[in-house]
């Protein structure tokens, strides 16, 4: 049973699409705390601190945000990010 169980949300998973493509080669020579290896992996990771948020950025503008603890740091996470590629797109 799952009642005799004390559960909590550790990590919050998301995808969203940002329904515009973005160059990640211009996104990784604008932005800090990112890691861009297309030969490793075909999408950029970039961590944000507050909220401290991993999000995973591929060139259709879809995303993957995980490491929240709710939604709200994910919403933030995703208003910090689509502020921060506003100058890129």
């Amino acid at each position: 049973k799952l009642g005799k169980y004390k559960m909590t949300v550790q990590n919050v998973v998301t995808s969203a699409n940002l329904f515009n493509r973005v160059d990640l080669v211009k996104a990784a020579s604008s932005l800090d705390n990112i890691e861009y290896e297309p030969e490793q992996f075909p999408g950029l990771v970039y961590r944000i601190s507050d909220p401290k948020i991993v999000a995973l950025l591929f060139s259709s503008g879809k995303i993957i945000l995980t490491g929240g603890k709710n939604m709200e740091d994910i919403k933030r996470g995703l208003a910090f990010l689509e502020q921060k590629l506003g100058s890129i797109m």
